[in-house]
């Protein structure tokens, strides 16, 4: 199947192909000053170097997708969801954590989303 071809890097007078929105060079540039000064801080603050530990634990002790093991199927768990939200009064224990594919973990954040639009 045919590939979409890269486009230049977003970064001003970068000469690299990509594949997304910026080049290796500058993602992660754009990501830290994405962090610092358009995310909320109190997102920053939920979701630090802690957080990023036990997210890669739970992935190792998790690695399918287990709602895809329940499918059936095996896929590999590229996201951690907290199936208690922690603006609701979730926490990071591992009872309150599910690994789950990319596509999976889309559908439930869309599902939520509809669930409080027609609310």
């Amino acid at each position: 199947m045919p590939t979409k071809p890269k486009t230049p890097c977003k970064q001003q007078g970068c000469p690299n192909l990509t594949d997304g929105s910026y080049c290796e060079e500058h993602k992660q540039t754009e990501n830290r000053r994405y962090n610092r000064y358009q995310r909320d801080p109190a997102i920053n603050k939920r979701y630090g170097s802690a957080w990023r530990r036990i997210r890669a634990r739970y992935v190792k002790a998790h690695p399918i997708c287990e709602r895809c093991e329940q499918e059936g199927r095996l896929t590999p768990a590229s996201e951690v969801h907290h199936l208690r939200e922690l603006s609701d009064g979730g926490t990071h224990d591992f009872s309150n954590l599910q690994s789950l594919c990319k596509g999976h973990h889309s559908s439930l954040h869309l599902q939520k989303r509809n669930e409080t639009r027609s609310s």
